[in-house]
């Protein structure tokens, strides 16, 4: 199965970060749910082959900026809530918010929650 890869894109400078769709699902939930709140915190991610690989960028998100969530899939994703949860302990550290490995889901009944994502 091919991997879809999306885009987070932060502006005003317009900055990229790809991120397969799974992945970026979980970060978006994380990410509106923060700035929600009106908290503000950085996110760091690894760059991939398409931008020569190697290397990581780190940026500050604030509720003010325009931030948009381009997935290559149009099809929902299942969200892991274990993955959310760790997701958002991360965001609430002194390192902030940065990309992970998906946990296996706590249990089977219940584990994923549908999502329009």
């Amino acid at each position: 199965m091919d991997v879809l890869m999306g885009k987070l894109i932060v502006g005003p400078g317009f900055t990229e970060a790809v991120i397969d769709d799974r992945e970026l699902a979980h970060l978006k939930v994380v990410i509106l749910s923060k700035l929600r709140r009106g908290e503000s915190f950085p996110f760091s991610w690894k760059h991939g082959a398409d931008t020569g690989g190697g290397g990581r960028s780190t940026i500050w998100l604030h509720p003010s900026l325009t931030i948009e969530f381009r997935f290559q899939g149009s099809r929902n994703i299942d969200i892991n809530r274990a993955w959310i949860d760790q997701l958002l302990a991360a965001s609430n550290s002194s390192a902030g918010l940065s990309q992970s490995t998906e946990p296996a889901p706590p249990g089977t009944v219940g584990a994923a929650i549908a999502g329009h994502f």
